[in-house]
């Protein structure tokens, strides 16, 4: 008695199913780049996003690498009765003897209004405050000059201004040897300060040496800021024994603050904003999906005869489910593809023309480009699984 052997479907291999999944692909390339520009859009505002957040968070840190965040600042509080207490007159050299700091740089507030003439009347200050400073300020600041000299022992004698850079701008001032009005008299701008990060109140201030101001404009020396930069190991300790150097007595009327933590918490929250482009991005991938989704679904209907013909030939339901999730995939991740390199140099136009580093973090590339597959399988499971179903013999009367 003959025994029945049970034919079983040929398995297909990798090649063969990316031959059968691409064949939908390449005989309709029009339908295939609108359905991927979906996806790409998608892709590209995620990408993007993430890119110039994280190349903007690079900046920042690299500038704080180079500024440092060593520096402390000495201001005087308020006492029990909420006035404002005045700072010791030997304050700066109190605080440059704690161990640990390297340089001590001071500024005084004068009260005095600095005008470009003295036909401008007095009230119209233009935001610019005049400040007495000592030498080692500057240094102190890791500040350098835009152009010009920083005051040193004999013209902080004599009547002479350092402009910090936006009081400049104000006054009309853009090389040193002008004059300005200041105190009933005419000071000659002996330099102007390149930007300065990390104190944005010298950017907005006039700067006079401590014994010209003492002499011509009557200064009391009595410091309403001190700036210090100490060691990095040091600089917890430093910032704990500055008020009780300041003021042994009462400790609590000297404040302390780090001007670094500015810049160090708008590196931290940079990506705040990032998180809602994000959305839309995921928004627009879905959208991506949803004509991917509807591209599959028109790809099976006009394939009836295709399917029917495969079943046939004996290609199991599962082959098929196969071929149309495979051709969903292709199309997402050819729009991934696209997005992500797309998104990269958009990144890398917006970080080129601000001066930026160029940064996309990985995660961003294989998380947009994983996406895209996750959203490929799902788009494609629908008209797969219709497409399994579908009965041979109906397939062909269909045509």
């Amino acid at each position: 008695m003959r025994r029945r052997t049970r034919l079983s479907p040929a398995a297909l291999r990798p090649r063969d199913v990316l031959h059968v999944g691409s064949a939908g692909l390449r005989t309709r390339p029009l339908r295939v780049v609108l359905s991927a520009l979906g996806i790409a859009i998608g892709i590209v505002t995620m990408v993007a996003v993430v890119g110039i957040s994280a190349s903007s968070k690079a900046q920042l840190l690299r500038k704080l690498d180079a500024l440092g965040t060593n520096m402390l600042v000495a201001t005087p509080g308020q006492d029990m009765f909420g006035e404002k207490v005045q700072l010791p007159e030997r304050s700066p050299g109190m605080v440059g003897r704690i161990d640990g700091v390297q340089q001590v740089g001071a500024t005084g507030d004068l009260g005095q209004s600095v005008r470009r003439s003295e036909k401008i009347p007095q009230e119209e200050t233009g935001g610019i405050t005049l400040k007495a400073t000592s030498e080692g300020l500057l240094r102190t600041l890791r500040g350098t000059m835009a152009s010009g000299a920083w005051l040193n022992a004999a013209t902080g004698r004599y009547p002479s201004v350092v402009l910090g850079q936006v009081s400049a701008q104000r006054l009309g001032i853009v090389s040193p040897g002008q004059q300005v009005y200041i105190g009933g008299r005419y000071f000659t701008v002996i330099g102007i300060l390149a930007p300065l990060p990390l104190a944005p109140e010298i950017e907005r201030s006039a700067l006079v040496g401590w014994p010209a101001a003492a002499r011509l404009l009557g200064f009391d020396g009595h410091p309403t800021a001190i700036y210090e930069s100490s060691t990095d190991a040091s600089v917890q300790a430093v910032r704990e024994l500055i008020p009780q150097t300041v003021d042994p007595e009462n400790p609590r009327n000297v404040l302390v603050t780090d001007p670094s933590s500015a810049l160090q918490a708008k590196a931290a929250t940079e990506g705040a904003f990032t998180n809602l482009l994000l959305g839309l991005g995921g928004v627009a991938l879905l959208v991506g999906g949803v004509g991917v989704a509807n591209t599959m679904i028109i790809s099976v209907l006009e394939r009836r005869h295709e399917i029917g013909l495969r079943r046939s030939m004996g290609a199991t339901r599962g082959q098929i489910r196969l071929q149309f999730v495979t051709e969903s995939l292709l199309l997402s991740g050819l729009g991934g593809l696209a997005g992500i390199a797309l998104g990269a140099a958009a990144t890398y136009a917006f970080a080129d023309s601000g001066g930026m580093p160029w940064v996309v973090p990985l995660w961003a590339v294989g998380g947009g480009f994983g996406a895209t597959l996750v959203i490929g399988t799902v788009a494609g499971l629908y008209p797969a699984v219709r497409a399994a179903r579908l009965s041979p013999t109906l397939a062909l009367q269909a045509v």
